[in-house]
């Protein structure tokens, strides 16, 4: 006969069993996540590309320290960045931007329509507009900011948007967050965009052409000429991310419009101070007046990010006196680009990209051979970093070698070599 205990205590077990059970089922749910995120990072290990991030323990330069102890040596030769005129650490930009913390202090704790606006971010926008030859310029945090606020504040359901294939990240996110119809064409398809403008001619209100002036993984140029003929004809405007060429591209550094000699005729124009401007933050859009004041009322990402800081916005005007007083460091960068590109091909590597700029995709095609090949070079002391899917197609997995005028011959001569051995151990060339 069962004891009123006897009872009690099952009743109690199979309560306590019920809440395990709800406690563990909550568990795996809370936890779905995590599950999900260490399965796709298995996956991405598996494949051989996992993005380790090097620790450097130095300002970045032309030659800078790793926290690495695996290595013969931590001080290496960086090929990687974009710090394209070898400003990052300039005596000059690190005293502009002393200055601009002494007198302008460390930031401004607000966006800038509420009390983040200092007379330093009008001279730099009036400065920028100087410089491309705009009426207008407004700052963002960073050139993805200004690619994601552009679009949904011009464009709606009566307009169209038509995209490079290859075109930045930032670029397709912007895109996204627009009601605009929104069309692509190959890369570099002059047809195939020419098709999509006889479309859109007379059933849309707006045609806005969106390309990369260069496009950041494979270093090679818009066909500005081209696309700004087809805008002519089709009454389309044109929206061009240049960050990858403001400051060094072109004879004065102008970007791809001067490369391209269209200057005058690119309706938007989107860039960075993050990359030859000096390498820090804050990107920006420049255009006519009531297209920049348009975006004032209504980009959020301006209306709700905090100001540029003013360490970066003095660091940024220091820049464009350097640019309009002198073009030595892009003389210096064209030389240099020419050395490396010159000495490679004849060594039997496959570049891609314009011969006149400074990012050289050196193909490898496989990304685990990418990797190991990028492992092997740092080991030689050059450090450099592999490419590969999802960030470049399947099957095109390269080294991106970015070039500087801070780099001295010896040592671009020093890359070259480490190349070649490389190569021939990997049976690349």
């Amino acid at each position: 006969m069962t004891t009123l205990f006897q009872l009690a205590a099952r009743r109690l077990t199979t309560r306590h069993t019920r809440f395990l059970s709800t406690a563990a089922e909550t568990s795996d749910k809370s936890n779905s996540l995590t599950f999900a995120a260490q399965k796709e990072l298995s996956d991405i290990r598996d494949a051989g590309t996992y993005k380790n991030e090097r620790i450097i323990t130095s300002p970045q330069s032309s030659c800078i320290t790793v926290d690495d102890t695996s290595l013969a040596s931590q001080n290496v030769l960086n090929f990687c960045a974009n710090n394209y005129l070898g400003l990052s650490n300039h005596p000059a930009l690190l005293n502009a931007a002393k200055e601009a913390l002494t007198t302008h202090g460390f930031g401004l704790s607000s966006v800038r329509f509420i009390c983040g606006t200092q007379d330093k971010h009008k001279e730099l926008e009036a400065a920028i507009s100087k410089f491309h030859g705009t009426e207008d310029t407004i700052l963002f945090p960073s050139c993805f900011d200004a690619n994601a606020g552009v679009f949904e504040v011009l464009l709606d359901n009566r307009d169209a948007v038509i995209s490079d294939a290859l075109n930045h990240a930032s670029l397709i996110d912007g895109i996204r967050l627009c009601k605009a119809h929104r069309y692509r064409f190959a890369h570099g398809d002059m047809a195939e965009l020419e098709a999509i403008l006889k479309k859109t001619q007379d059933s849309m209100r707006i045609k806005l052409i969106v390309t990369d002036g260069v496009f950041s993984m494979d270093g090679d140029v818009a066909k500005l000429n081209e696309i700004c003929e087809l805008a002519d004809v089709y009454g389309a405007q044109i929206l061009v991310d240049d960050c990858h060429a403001t400051g060094f591209f072109g004879k004065s550094g102008r970007g791809s419009s001067e490369h391209c000699r269209v200057e005058g005729k690119i309706d938007i124009i989107t860039s960075t101070l993050g990359k030859a401007l000096g390498g820090a933050t804050g990107g920006y859009i420049t255009a006519s007046k009531p297209i920049v004041d348009l975006l004032r009322q209504r980009a959020r990402p301006y209306l709700f990010s905090n100001s540029v800081a003013p360490a970066v916005v003095g660091a940024s005007l220091e820049v464009l006196k350097i640019l309009d007083s002198s073009s030595e460091m892009i003389e210096k960068l064209h030389k240099n680009t020419n050395m490396f590109r010159t000495q490679m091909k004849a060594s039997g590597f496959t570049l891609s990209g314009d011969d006149s700029h400074a990012i050289v995709p050196v193909m490898i095609g496989d990304a685990r051979l990418a990797s190991e090949f990028a492992d092997a070079m740092l080991s030689r002391g050059i450090y450099v970093v592999g490419f590969s899917y999802p960030v470049v197609p399947k099957g095109q997995a390269r080294i991106r070698v970015q070039l500087s005028a801070a780099h001295t011959s010896a040592q671009i001569q020093c890359a070259i070599d480490a190349f070649i051995d490389v190569g021939k151990e990997k049976g690349l060339i």
